[in-house]
């Protein structure tokens, strides 16, 4: 417990206490953000705000992870340290369209293809380095290794570890669209996945969960959630920075690879609901555009559709905040279920 809670804080510390000294070295050098010119016309005022914020969270959980080893009995391991390196490579990917969007004075980064492409060798590297190194189980899970217990191959995980990572990382991409709603709706997720950490360790008999490093994982959960608070006190409404691709595709792929670690690959669009409901509007609306020709939402993804019925965005935000607690305890709720389900209490 003292390394989980030493983690969380020293992640919290480092990004409440550097995102500032960020933000001042953002604004020396004029780096803002490129609003999109069919968004909202009410976030025109947001153009210029520094942009590319995520580096603190990066850096934060980097320090949170390293830092809550120190002093305490819990060893790294293959897993935690890939899922760590999993979210900095996937910020870099984010920080190169981020710097691309500054460069050109767009709202454009990288091409489409380019950076689907580049997360998809981030995914598919965590993928095989996870399959061959970590002793990660092969199977389709939901709360455990063998529930459903479908045996997909090495080759069929990687795969489908790919597509959970490319996946999520896009959906907290499209979350990213008011001041602080990725990063708060993200902390109630991860805080999630840290209990969950902790208790597979704490309930191993018999072989339970077989997550040998749940430890580990916890810290990088707790950490990630430690840092989206520190950030969040300057990402809140009105933002003063914001998190850029460089956060939220970092965040994204940190949940997709906890959840693919601790084997709760399906339960992850619960936790992370949310975000599945936002990436749903999107897909609702190309569907519904291209076939009917007809709009479901005024705008997606569903944030932007909200602030055009009236609702102000610190209203949307709260409200989607809200949301994602809720999505969060249900599916702590349905994890603790199925381990009562099976008869282990004493």
């Amino acid at each position: 417990m003292i390394a989980i809670f030493t983690s969380g804080g020293i992640a919290l510390l480092v990004a409440g206490f550097g995102t500032p000294i960020l933000l001042r070295w953002l604004r020396r050098r004029r780096i803002g953000q490129q609003i999109r010119e069919d968004g909202p016309a009410i976030h025109l005022v947001k153009a210029g705000t520094p942009t590319m914020g995520g580096i603190a969270i990066v850096a934060a959980v980097v320090a949170g992870y390293l830092l809550g080893h120190v002093g305490t009995h819990v060893p790294f391991s293959r897993s935690g340290l890939l899922a760590v390196g999993a979210i900095v490579l996937a910020g870099l990917v984010g920080l190169s369209d981020d710097w691309l969007k500054v460069r050109r004075r767009r709202s454009l980064g990288l091409n489409k293809r380019w950076k689907l492409g580049l997360l998809i060798v981030v995914a598919g590297a965590f993928s095989i380095v996870a399959a061959e190194f970590t002793g990660v189980h092969t199977t389709l899970s939901f709360t455990r290794y063998d529930l459903p217990g479908l045996e997909l191959g090495t080759v069929g995980w990687v795969l489908w570890s790919i597509f959970v990572i490319v996946a999520e990382a896009n959906a907290v991409n499209l979350a990213d669209g008011l001041d602080g709603l990725a990063a708060g709706s993200a902390s109630f997720t991860y805080f999630c996945f840290a209990l969950v950490g902790y208790w597979e360790i704490r309930h191993t008999h018999p072989q339970l969960y077989r997550v040998p490093d749940g430890l580990d994982l916890a810290l990088v959960a707790v950490a990630m959630a430690g840092a989206c608070v520190g950030f969040l006190w300057w990402n809140a409404a009105p933002a003063r920075i914001f998190m850029g691709d460089t956060g939220s595709l970092a965040i994204g792929t940190g949940l997709a690879v906890l959840a693919l670690l601790l084997n709760l690959q399906l339960l992850l669009p619960i936790i992370g609901g949310l975000y599945l409901v936002i990436m749903l509007s999107v897909v609702i609306q190309i569907v519904s555009y291209r076939v009917f020709h007809t709009r479901v939402f005024r705008m997606a993804p569903l944030h932007h559709h909200f602030e055009l019925m009236g609702w102000p965005e610190t209203t949307v935000i709260i409200r989607f905040w809200i949301f994602s607690a809720l999505c969060a305890v249900l599916g702590l709720g349905i994890f603790y279920a199925d381990f009562l389900s099976l008869g282990t209490v004493k």
